[in-house]
């Protein structure tokens, strides 16, 4: 007798889901001309969110505080803080989801790029936990721009996959004090896990991972070529 994938049972089905069915009007659909203000009203009013092919010029920080919340982008889009603010904080909430998203580093220098969860909080759901899928960063190489840091992950349980994280080494705006950043890659969360986590070109650490319990499944890493000496 025949009974059927173990995943494929209502109790297993309703494990995976993780409030993750939604109907289209859930989703506000961005498009490059919509403002951060636009897009974070559409967040606090409980909206998931697409991000359409293009690149976002942001004047404030884009702000997921609700459980659950989806952040998918089509094509690419490119999400650059051109006024030295966070481009992206995620609240220390259980299940969020971002993909297909580029971050990019602006001309004022952000001292983070995209934070997941509070310092400290470990307040997430290790059981219900937010997913990092192809999301790529990036210092220079379009343009010139700076960042202290790429990505702070400080919620409990996050999964990371297919990250790469760059710091330019060739393209425009590239050079030891034009494409500034100290770090890639901060791991502060506890029980976090990488299946594919790319990290290149940093000026101080490639990647820091001070959480307890983590897991890297396939890590590239390549120093800067650019010191000016070996001091």
């Amino acid at each position: 007798d025949s009974v059927g994938t173990s995943w494929g049972s209502a109790a297993a089905a309703d494990a995976s889901r993780h409030d993750r069915d939604h109907a289209d009007d859930d989703f506000f659909v961005a498009k490059p001309s919509d403002s951060a203000k636009k897009i974070n009203n559409a967040l606090a009013r409980g909206q998931n969110l697409i991000f359409t092919p293009g690149i976002y010029h942001l004047d404030r920080t884009i702000e997921v505080k609700r459980a659950g919340t989806v952040v998918l982008g089509l094509g690419l889009p490119t999400l650059i803080p051109d006024q030295g603010q966070v481009a992206m904080q995620v609240a220390d909430v259980k299940n969020v989801v971002i993909a297909g998203v580029v971050f990019d580093a602006g001309p004022v220098n952000s001292p983070v790029l995209l934070q997941v969860g509070k310092r400290n909080a470990h307040e997430s759901d290790k059981d219900r936990p937010t997913l990092l899928a192809d999301v790529f960063f990036r210092i220079g190489g379009s343009a010139a721009g700076k960042a202290t840091l790429s990505l702070e992950v400080n919620s409990d349980g996050v999964i990371l996959d297919n990250l790469w994280v760059w710091r330019a080494d060739h393209g425009n705006g590239v050079g030891w004090t034009v494409n500034t950043a100290d770090t890639g890659v901060i791991v502060n969360g506890d029980d976090v896990t990488a299946t594919g986590l790319f990290v290149e070109h940093y000026q101080k650490d490639e990647v820091v991972w001070n959480g307890q319990n983590g897991r890297v499944v396939f890590f590239q890493n390549e120093m800067p070529y650019d010191p000016p000496s070996q001091a």
